[in-house]
């Protein structure tokens, strides 16, 4: 659904998925600058909401997914992972419980799928599951609300930040986005989602026999990396550039933005053997990197918090 928040005067609508919310509102770092002191929000209302009530609710979805959400308590946020068999990342949901229902919001164009697939889990459980369009989410750097989409024109006259600047800053965080960084192979070990998203000590669900092999007993084929990007070149790689070392391919370039102090920069996965100092072409613009997922990443070895950018 187009968001009311496009109407404001110079908003420019983002590029698909993100269509239905604004890019920025005419001036990128001034709007990065104020997200980043926590000054401004974003409108990523073209995220879609899934609602999950009943009693069972929490239970329930801790035994289908990654994250350990049984004990979660009203008004935690929190991340977890719908995988396949094959420990294969589905649905990313970052979600909270309200003392009623727990609402997640995820890609846009994946909730239909995620509802489908819940609905056909739920079995004699006392938990219903339905979309929840009536809800948006806005944004800061660092959290997440909802509020009633009927409610999103009384933000017009707030500080607001459009969705470049916000992928500006959840880039230099370190933060993977589900189909940027990730494809139809990807593990939650490759992106940093070990921890974030997956509890490595909870019970079984589905997927989770890949996830603790790779994590006991061996490595995951690709990690993610961060870039810093040449910056005299005017143009940025894309969504799915190849990055090159040594003129062979060894991955694909996620995201990429320019930063109101680091220039512009750029999420990739690459393979795993690939030297962490190791210069590389990032859709033919040269680029350097810092380690995201150790290439050791696995075999019970954790990933550095340190590693992480904070925002603030």
């Amino acid at each position: 659904m187009r968001s009311p928040l496009l109407d404001l005067p110079g908003a420019v609508a983002a590029d698909a998925p993100d269509s239905d919310v604004a890019a920025h509102y005419g001036d990128l770092f001034a709007e990065q600058r104020a997200l980043a002191k926590g000054e401004a929000v974003v409108d990523r209302s073209n995220r879609e909401v899934v609602r999950v009530s009943g009693a069972d609710r929490l239970k329930w979805l801790n035994d289908l997914t990654s994250q350990k959400l049984d004990t979660l308590r009203p008004g935690e946020w929190t991340q977890t992972l719908d995988l396949d068999l094959q420990g294969r990342v589905l649905h990313h949901l970052t979600l909270v419980d309200d003392g009623e229902s727990v609402l997640a919001h995820v890609e846009p164009g994946t909730a239909q799928s995620l509802v489908d697939y819940l609905d056909r889990m739920r079995f004699m459980l006392r938990v219903e599951v339905s979309r929840a369009d009536d809800l948006a989410v806005l944004s800061t750097a660092t959290d997440d609300f909802l509020v009633p989409r009927a409610e999103l024109p009384e933000h017009l006259g707030r500080p607001l930040a459009g969705l470049w600047a916000y992928e500006a800053l959840r880039i230099e965080a370190h933060r993977p986005r589900l189909g940027f960084e990730t494809d139809h192979k990807t593990i939650p070990h490759e992106v940093g989602w070990i921890g974030a998203a997956v509890h490595l000590s909870k019970g079984c669900y589905r997927g989770q026999e890949t996830v603790a092999r790779v994590h006991n007993l061996g490595h995951p084929p690709r990690r993610l990396v961060f870039l810093h990007l040449d910056g005299s070149v005017d143009t940025l790689p894309v969504h799915g550039d190849p990055v090159i070392f040594e003129s062979q391919e060894v991955g694909v370039v996620g995201s990429a933005a320019r930063h109101h102090e680091l220039g512009p920069i750029a999420l990739a996965v690459v393979k795993r053997t690939v030297p962490v100092d190791a210069p590389l072409l990032a859709g033919g613009v040269a680029a350097s990197q810092e380690v995201v997922v150790p290439p050791d990443a696995g075999r019970n070895v954790a990933i550095d918090p340190s590693l992480r950018r904070r925002i603030r």
